[in-house]
């Protein structure tokens, strides 16, 4: 049975320019550039402001010169119309504009390190049969040169794929043969196989390098875990012996494929700051990176054009009024996207001003010590921006400082209270613990208990769940795992 109800919704609907600016408040300085280009070459109307004379405002009317005038006689609207919407350097033989993205292509240096593997595999004497096996595990070898694909599900996939009935036994017959090309441990299935794979050739070296194999075959996960009493135990070691074995071990690749790497396919990202402050007798001169920004207008061209056929609307045909309509989109399309990257630009400004403003200690000294507690309501409640905005800013944004350079994140962190009622940040916490882990006696590394104990002491009541928290969010193992011999 149908039935009707009314319901009332309260929904906020946001206009073209708040959608602007809230998408151009995620991208970094570093992106815009490019978005600005995109948004070039799907609207025409815009325009860089140093192209032509023909305005020195956005949107201002300046007095024609002589070269308007040709370009306004030169530009037709039925042109317009029959190029549908292609810019005209696209018709042309060298269809290509300098606000155009080119990809260069790299060339190539050596060879990649699968090559270097088939190269391997060309040297051995196989049969066809081998050969299309070892061709098709070595295809699914990642970059770190481990086999990630069980051999049960090779076997299917060759099934499949190639109509090749083969068992366990003989695609584990070819991948031996692979584990014993170069890089050492290539193909290995787990770390414990690729560090047993690289013992292999060197067990037969020093004695040192025999008890190491011996570590990694049957005493792996105590190894993994530091339990190096046992393992003295079991192996009969005493501490040189066993201590020697360890250093055999961390000379060790955990990643072969790494090992084989080149240099052109490196890619190095630079960090471009958004904010660049500069600290004169105490005071702050902050600036936006204008670098690779161009100042943007709308074309006098197309608001001319359009003002003289809205003023002919009689003598106007369907597609000349279509083409009016369209023009007329895209020159208010061009201002809500001039106007949000004004917005984002003073968005940014205003909430880096604040964030100088609470954090004024901090960023003349460089000490992160100084830091104080700071959350983005903190921020939001001095800017009356929305605490939505201020993740927006905050996010994926740097600052340039006389002594470095951060992330905008870097500078927010809760906060706690010591005894004395003093409020603290939790970074000046972690930095504590960061300097008294980089100060204990790694043969007897300070635990969270003794941790939180050593805290208490200089006043800062937390508990041990608290200080295995901020461990690791430093990302520092338990005390165990930072036993050294």
């Amino acid at each position: 049975m149908l039935k009707q109800s009314l319901q009332q919704k309260l929904l906020q609907k946001l206009s073209p320019l708040q959608i602007q600016v809230i998408k151009l408040l995620e991208i970094p300085t570093a992106q815009l550039e490019q978005r600005i280009k995109e948004e070039m070459e799907v609207n025409p109307v815009l325009e860089y402001a140093g192209d032509s004379p023909s305005s020195s405002d956005d949107y201002g009317d300046e007095p024609e010169t002589p070269e308007n005038d040709v370009e306004k006689e030169e530009f037709s609207i039925d042109d317009y119309i029959q190029n549908d919407d292609i810019p005209s350097y696209k018709l042309q033989s060298r269809n290509y504009s300098r606000d155009d993205k080119h990809e260069d292509i790299p060339f190539s240096n050596g060879t990649t390190f699968h090559e270097f593997l088939i190269d391997q595999l060309g040297l051995r004497i196989m049969t066809d049969r081998q050969r299309s096996i070892a061709d098709y595990i070595i295809g699914n070898i990642d970059e770190d040169g481990y086999l990630r694909r069980e051999i049960d599900e090779i076997v299917d996939d060759l099934a499949f794929s190639q109509n090749m009935e083969i068992d366990e036994k003989e695609a584990l017959e070819v991948l031996e043969v692979i584990h014993d090309f170069d890089p050492p441990g290539v193909g290995a299935r787990d770390l414990q196989e690729c560090l047993i794979l690289q013992m292999k050739r060197r067990s037969q070296e020093a004695r040192s390098a025999e008890n190491a194999y011996l570590i990694l075959k049957n005493h792996f996960e105590e190894f993994t875990r530091k339990h190096y009493d046992k393992i003295a135990r079991r192996l009969h070691l005493d501490d040189d012996e066993l201590k020697d074995a360890i250093d055999e071990i961390l000379k060790l690749n955990p990643k072969p494929g790494g090992s084989y790497s080149n240099p052109m396919s490196k890619t190095v990202q630079h960090i471009m700051p958004d904010f660049i402050l500069e600290v004169e007798d105490g005071q702050f001169q902050l600036s936006l990176n204008g670098r690779n920004l161009p100042e943007l207008r709308v074309s006098h061209t197309y608001s001319e054009m359009l003002t003289d056929y809205q003023s002919n609307k009689k003598n106007q045909s369907k597609d000349q009024k279509e083409a009016v309509m369209f023009v007329k989109q895209k020159l208010d399309s061009a201002k809500w996207f001039i106007d949000a990257i004004r917005q984002r630009q003073n968005t940014l400004m205003t909430v880096m001003e604040a964030i100088l403003e609470y954090q004024k200690d901090y960023f003349i000294e460089g000490d992160e010590m100084m830091l104080h507690p700071m959350i983005l309501k903190d921020i939001a409640d001095k800017t009356d921006l929305d605490i939505s905005t201020i993740s927006r800013v905050s996010n994926s944004k740097y600052i340039q400082t006389h002594f470095g350079i951060f992330p905008l994140k870097y500078f927010f962190s809760e906060g706690l209270q010591t005894d004395s009622g003093e409020e603290v940040s939790t970074r000046e916490i972690k930095k504590i613990l960061e300097e008294c882990i980089s100060n204990e006696d790694k043969k007897r590394p300070l635990t969270d208990d003794k941790l939180a104990l050593i805290l208490k002491e200089k006043s800062y009541n937390i508990a041990r769940r608290t200080v295995a928290k901020y461990r690791e969010q430093l990302n520092i193992p338990v005390a165990r795992l930072r036993k050294e011999l």
